[in-house]
């Protein structure tokens, strides 16, 4: 859904008196939410012919072992193409988007972006920056260097690379392409992969990547899944989250546990999905969205969703949307699942250890990333985000998140600014505990 028309809706529900309270817990954890102050924050990015249509999305943390004060930030620009940002959140090097085939095609849109250690490729191995072009429903492949003169990316995407969903260039310019991105590399077999999720639709598709001549990458489907589009409530009522004529409850946020293959899957407006990484077994629903199971009606005048009257099926954690998921990896198993709580501008924490009665990853706390200084504000209906813990240097020595915010300030005039927060890791932790 439209963040416009949540908020729309949300405002209407109010008004008209006919939603239930929060639940106690709900309301009282988001309140509770500890405040983490960022550090840094990349230069704004304008959605708008100026800005080159640039709108931050996701990033990803490379970590130099060589020299870990020169770590870098990946992230997408949408249309906008790539930026990577050294830890200072100064940009380093930018790498516009594709052109589509023809002049009336869809042009190069980068939504996700993940990373990959050690790929192998021929005559070595790599570490390589794997990035979802929704406009153009294909991977692409950056190989990182940061030795390399004029940026430390450089493009091995194979050039006979294939769409990920649609079957022609009709297909691909109508947009239910490729979406959110996780990669994996299974410790068993040592090969690697890109999880990718379908815009607009519930289909997540595995993807080997494969190492093709001349050093270029390509990839090849596995196997795909479909998570549900309508749920059965408790009253035995068929609820459909609301959503525009021929769209489904897509997925975007998503991060796979290296230790044991897990996948975690945020479904927008329904919770966060738990799958087996090689799209086998049955995915389990560990949390939904507060809204889950709330009836509404699209409005195609507005554009908009009308909510009635809220049953009380839904979470009490995630507000609408559930967007950027990432792991903080501790030793033994341990650590936590952070999601992006948008509706509420807060991150949820859940425990990464599994087992027994922890079998649902229970909730840990909840945090906001929180205005440091007049310049420097927090993070608002954040869609992406990474975390790394390990000592990245004098700047980060306990680790770093890097968060999208959706509402850089102070703003241009009126127009669209994104960017990203760059938070100690210690910090958050702290704020979590």
């Amino acid at each position: 859904m439209r963040l416009a028309a949540r908020t729309s809706a949300l405002v209407l529900c109010a008004a008209l008196g006919v939603c239930t309270a929060l639940p106690a817990q709900a309301s009282s954890s988001a309140a509770a939410a500890g405040g983490v102050r960022p550090k840094a924050e990349t230069a704004p990015l304008y959605d708008d012919g100026a800005g080159g249509d640039a709108n931050a999305d996701d990033p990803a943390i490379w970590r130099n072992a060589a020299d870990p004060d020169r770590s870098l930030v990946v992230a997408t620009a949408k249309q906008g193409g790539l930026r990577v940002y050294d830890l200072g959140a100064r940009q380093v090097q930018s790498i516009p988007a594709p052109a589509g085939p023809g002049a009336g095609d869809a042009p190069g849109r980068f939504n996700n972006v993940d990373l990959v250690q050690g790929l192998r490729l021929g005559g070595g191995r790599a570490d390589v920056a794997v990035v979802s072009d929704r406009g153009n429903d294909r991977l692409r492949i950056y190989r990182i260097d940061p030795n390399k003169p004029g940026g430390p990316l450089t493009d091995i995407t194979a050039p006979g690379a294939r769409p990920v969903f649609s079957a022609d260039q009709a297909e691909i310019n109508e947009q239910k392409t490729a979406y959110g991105l996780a990669t994996w590399t299974d410790r068993k077999t040592g090969r690697s992969y890109a999880l990718v999720s379908r815009r607009n639709r519930t289909r997540i598709a595995l993807l080997e990547l494969i190492a093709a001549p001349n050093g270029t990458v390509d990839y090849r489907q596995v196997r795909t899944i479909d998570l549900p589009s309508s749920f059965r409530l408790p009253d035995g009522a068929v609820w459909t989250p609301c959503a525009e004529p021929d769209e489904l409850p897509q997925v975007e946020g998503m991060v796979v546990d290296p230790a044991d293959g897990t996948l975690y899957a945020g479904q927008e407006n329904v919770g966060i999905w738990r799958i087996d990484a090689g799209l086998t077994g049955t995915p389990k629903l560990i949390d939904k969205v507060r809204e889950y199971g709330v009836p509404a009606t699209y409005d195609p005048q507005t554009e908009e969703c009308t909510p009635g009257a809220d049953p009380g099926y839904g979470g009490k954690r995630l507000r609408a949307d559930v967007e950027g998921l990432t792991l903080v990896t501790e030793p033994d198993g341990e650590g936590y699942l952070l999601a992006s709580s948008q509706g509420d501008n807060t991150f949820v924490a859940y425990d990464r250890e599994r087992g027994g009665r922890n079998e649902r990853n229970e909730f840990e706390g909840a945090f906001r990333i929180t205005a440091a200084s007049a310049t420097l504000d927090g993070s608002e209906v954040c869609d992406g985000a990474a975390a790394l813990n390990a000592p990245l240097g004098a700047r980060y020595p306990h680790g770093l998140l890097v968060v999208q915010d959706g509402q850089e300030t102070p703003a241009d005039g009126d127009r669209e600014a994104t960017g990203f927060k760059f938070v100690d890791l210690g910090e958050v932790l702290d704020a979590i505990d």
